[in-house]
């Protein structure tokens, strides 16, 4: 049986990342995001891409719609839509908040609802997975919207994989720390600030997508038909153990 899977923020650096890794593993992709221009100028015409706002559930469900309507019955989900929105929560804009639950938590909802409603129509068991972050697991300071939402998603992912574990499909999540990607490039802007958020990891530098689009192929596949409800760290040990102080 062909091996489709939908990249949710196909355009964005882990999108992108895992894209490349799922095409070597010989998946078929449909490749998801909110500018058509965007998508076509960094995959050109392969593979199936489909326009839509994740973060409403219509916007969810149009995605595997379309996907049906091209013939394709994906049975892998990769939600990779976020932002990253810092700053003390006294201080923050409520139209920033907003929009960090939006891309963070609702965008998951929706997409996960519109996904198992597509398997349960198509009598598929299925696998998903979704990015949550270190913030939803250890206090940071000015990261309490980010950590507000991701919490959200983590729980949202125990939840749904006991409630959906007796059709064969499973959740999960990867949590990792800072990535050197475009969402991080304003943290990430200085030598200066690149190496004092390598320095807070006990395993010092930064988060490559690579690393994390690898685990989550892995959970996409045939090899962890074992595993679900589970959140895997991969943020170099900051969340679980204490770094060394100089």
């Amino acid at each position: 049986m062909e091996k489709i899977a939908v990249i949710t923020g196909a355009s964005g650096g882990l999108g992108q990342a895992l894209a490349k890794k799922l095409l070597r593993e010989h998946w078929q992709l449909i490749l998801v995001g909110r500018d058509a221009e965007k998508l076509n100028a960094i995959y050109g015409n392969a593979h199936a891409q489909i326009i839509a706002d994740c973060s409403k559930a219509s916007g969810a469900k149009h995605v595997f719609d379309e996907a049906l309507s091209k013939n394709l019955i994906p049975t892998a989900l990769a939600h990779c839509v976020g932002n990253i929105r810092l700053g003390a929560m006294h201080r923050m804009q409520e139209s920033d908040f907003n929009d960090c639950m939006s891309a963070n938590l609702f965008s998951a909802f929706h997409m996960l609802a519109a996904f198992i409603n597509h398997l349960k129509q198509t009598s598929m068991a299925g696998s998903a997975v979704f990015v949550s972050s270190a913030a939803a697991r250890i206090g940071t300071q000015n990261h309490e919207a980010i950590a507000a939402a991701k919490g959200g998603l983590e729980a949202m992912v125990r939840g749904a994989a006991a409630t959906y574990a007796s059709a064969n499909i499973r959740i999960n999540a990867v949590a990792p720390g800072i990535l050197d990607t475009a969402a991080s490039a304003s943290i990430l802007s200085s030598d200066i600030m690149r190496d004092m958020a390598a320095k807070q990891y006990p395993l010092k530098g930064i988060g490559n997508a690579e690393d994390v689009a690898d685990l989550m192929a892995w959970l996409l596949s045939e090899n962890a038909t074992r595993v679900t409800g589970q959140v895997w760290s991969v943020d170099g040990g900051f969340s679980s153990i204490r770094p060394i102080v100089k």
